[in-house]
């Protein structure tokens, strides 16, 4: 290692999973430093996010985490609650390896599952009183702002009150990772208009905000005597401004529907039945809807409570479907049939939420001071061991 290039090392550094990096940083100071530098940070991310190498399957349910690799199905790891005791945590969406969580409206933290670095939030009060407000009635998002090159947490929140007297009031306001700040947002009036006289009743899956084109995107489903049509509502990170997204006309009326995101595009899923899903797709941002594949049922899959499509395979013949509590399937679209992802260790019968993750540096390696424990243990590790882990995985990079 004494005698190797550095721009070699960095070639090789940028080629490896994340979690591996953090080891490698006992091996010597230049390392050290080289793994910390914003540019390894931004280069590893880069290729990661360009080859799709290293993607990471996150199973959150209460207050347990787990990841997979999803070429590696049979390696499940347990990523320990970085989040004080006695919530129920849930994870509000992923972007460059970073997770959302929470354990209440008020106590949110951004967290690396590969670094396990995490950032918590500063409070910041709801401006309602607590009696009017349940968690169902906030709504989340988690995204980076290509823009200005920061990461965002959204959080909207609507106040229903039992009569529905006086309509909905609701309040927005964004956190920027940069300046370890919240903002309370003020929208245009035909906007606040749309939202102060509907109430979202979302389920929580739904309630996420969906990233795609550097905005959040939330479905606004008719309401009868307020919204005649169905309606995608927009969140713009650079601007700050609330808006609305062209809707399919053939999806104007549908009662049950979701959305969601696949390869950087926009998907509407709609439940005709239970029978089977249709999913539509934006494949340019600003353009029309398209009706894409058509999810059915079947021996394999016999009910369609829940649909989302999470990623494609890597010769794109497939998608990973996440359906109904958690449960994993890939979709061939040629010949529309289901094979599960058998994941090793891996309880079925739980309900889970997915995400899927990206192996990355992102918050950087040095993790939370408070964990001590894991610091004493990681001062003690052999460095003869990563050296020859490193120079396995030396080999496996350089020779063909």
């Amino acid at each position: 290692m004494a005698n190797m290039p550095m721009d070699i090392v960095t070639d090789v550094f940028v080629r490896l999973p994340a979690s591996m990096l953090v080891r490698c940083r006992v091996l010597s100071k230049p390392c050290f430093s080289l793994i910390d530098s914003p540019d390894l940070v931004a280069s590893h991310l880069k290729r990661t996010l360009e080859t799709e190498e290293h993607l990471m399957i996150l199973l959150q349910s209460d207050r347990l985490l787990r990841t997979v690799y999803l070429d590696a199905p049979d390696k499940l790891s347990d990523v320990e609650n970085p989040l004080p005791t006695g919530g129920f945590t849930e994870v509000f969406g992923s972007v460059n390896g970073l997770i959302g969580l929470t354990n209440s409206p008020v106590d949110l933290s951004i967290f690396n599952p590969s670094t396990r670095k995490i950032h918590r939030l500063p409070f910041e009060p709801i401006d309602f009183p607590q009696h009017s407000i349940t968690r169902q009635y906030v709504f989340y998002g988690l995204g980076h702002d290509s823009v200005s090159d920061d990461y965002k947490v959204v959080r909207m929140v609507q106040c229903k009150h039992k009569d529905g007297a006086g309509g909905y009031p609701y309040e927005i306001k964004v956190f920027s990772l940069k300046s370890n700040k919240w903002k309370r947002i003020h929208l245009r009036f035909e906007v606040q208009n749309l939202l102060v006289r509907f109430y979202y009743n979302l389920t929580y899956r739904s309630g996420n905000g969906v990233l795609a084109s550097n905005s959040f995107h939330w479905i606004l489903p008719r309401s009868e005597g307020y919204i005649e049509f169905n309606t995608v509502i927009r969140f713009d990170l650079s601007s700050d401004d609330l808006g609305v997204l062209s809707f399919p006309e053939e999806l104007y009326h549908e009662d049950y529907m979701d959305i969601g995101v696949l390869d950087g595009c926009l998907c509407l899923m709609c439940y005709c039945d239970f029978s089977h899903v249709d999913v539509w797709i934006l494949s340019e941002y600003g353009g029309k809807w398209s009706k894409f594949i058509t999810v059915p049922t079947s021996k394999t899959v016999v009910s369609l409570e829940f649909v989302r499509p999470l990623v494609y395979s890597k010769d794109r013949s497939k998608i990973l479907l996440e359906i109904n509590n958690g449960k994993l399937f890939w979709f061939d679209l040629g010949s529309k049939s289901f094979e599960m992802l058998v994941i090793k260790g891996y309880d079925e019968d739980r309900p889970w939420n997915v995400e899927i993750v990206v192996s990355s540096l992102v918050l950087g390696c040095k993790g939370d001071p408070r964990r001590a424990r894991e610091k004493k243990m990681m001062q003690k590790v052999n460095k003869r061991c990563y050296c020859s882990s490193l120079y396995c995985a030396l080999l496996l990079v350089l020779i063909p």
